[in-house]
């Protein structure tokens, strides 16, 4: 656990855990006008860190953005406790968290071949295109653009992975060809 130099926030900790187990997805405008209503004389800024930071809590540390994502696409099975109980914590403080979480399993079932995958690769576009996140919006957007492409991914066992791997590699060795390679013009010498 991180230690911290004391803040104008310390003072309202316990109004601000009280609220938050109250009300966990309570936005930060309303705290600060809850905390400066009783004398909090600090910035939205320095409240935002404390808050993301965990310290109202005591006992969280701060979660990064890829860390949440992290936890967000990892399959269920393999979180550890902790990790699964994070994610119910983010879950149920933020609504959008929450369905993003949703979205990504209804997803991640769709990546198992199977005939139906189409059908239920469209209900899943529809569900998302209902949603108000944009960037799943815009990750359905991508979807639509090859939607057979991703159609015969999510409906065959069959897949070009190996094919890709060489191409990728081939790629790979053919652009660094072009730059200055120290062992390359060694051996054209």
């Amino acid at each position: 656990m991180p230690k911290y130099r004391p803040t104008l926030v310390d003072p309202y900790r316990d109004h601000l855990r009280q609220r938050r187990a109250e009300q966990p997805g309570v936005p930060i405008t309303q705290l600060l006008a809850e905390i400066r209503a009783l004398g909090y004389p600090g910035s939205a800024n320095l409240l935002t860190r404390y808050l993301n930071q965990g310290r109202a809590e005591d006992m969280q540390q701060h979660l990064s953005p890829r860390q949440a994502a992290r936890l967000l696409l990892t399959r269920p099975a393999n979180l550890t406790d902790r990790q699964r109980q994070r994610l119910h914590q983010i879950a149920d403080a933020c609504p959008e968290i929450a369905a993003v979480r949703s979205l990504v399993a209804a997803f991640a079932a769709l990546l198992t071949p199977e005939q139906d995958s189409p059908a239920r690769l469209q209900a899943w576009m529809d569900s998302a295109r209902s949603s108000d996140l944009p960037h799943v919006h815009s990750f359905v957007r991508g979807l639509n653009q090859d939607v057979k492409a991703v159609n015969a991914a999510l409906s065959r066992p069959y897949h070009n992975g190996r094919t890709e791997s060489v191409n990728t590699r081939t790629k790979m060795m053919s652009s660094s060809r072009g730059r200055f390679s120290p062992r390359l013009s060694q051996n054209r010498t």
